[in-house]
């Protein structure tokens, strides 16, 4: 058993119906119907909580990925600034300003550097392993597994 129903749509909406009608090779009947259906379905509300659902897991990977990176550059300064203070001597006033140009002309090869590497897509984030072999200690200064910083005086 089939109705006739007679419903009033504003022309942009006519308009869309008539075109996706059309490239689909159907009447606006036929388009209509299965639009209602659609809407009507108790499944509807079911694939609009799982698309909800899915978008909420992917930011809530996106935002642990970011919590993990802003705790690894935390860490990385950390562990920079605390080596740097060991292993840095102070510098007599007779030699300060010298210092200072060559840090200043340190920083701007700094900043180039760093601007070729985030340009270049090879972030350090993405080099990190986050897994430690099993029994084997975190690097913190001292221990035979951290870097030494080496300067070029």
């Amino acid at each position: 058993m089939s109705y006739h129903l007679s419903v009033y749509l504003e022309d942009d909406l006519h308009a869309a119906l008539s075109d996706f009608a059309a490239r689909r090779g159907k009447s606006l009947s036929l388009v209509a119907a299965a639009a209602i259906a659609s809407y009507l379905s108790p499944d509807t509300a079911e694939r609009q909580e799982g698309a909800v659902v899915r978008r909420l897991d992917r930011i809530s990977r996106q935002l642990e990925r970011l919590e993990r990176d802003q705790g690894l550059g935390v860490e990385m300064l950390a562990l920079f600034v605390r080596q740097w203070l060991i292993a840095m001597p102070s510098v007599p006033e007779s030699g300060q300003a010298a210092a200072r140009a060559k840090g200043a002309e340190r920083y701007a090869a700094f900043i180039e550097a760093l601007g070729r590497r985030v340009a270049s897509g090879r972030l350090f984030s993405r080099e990190v392993s986050f897994d430690l072999p099993a029994g084997q200690p975190s690097a913190v200064p001292g221990d035979e597994h951290f870097p030494t910083i080496r300067r070029d005086d």
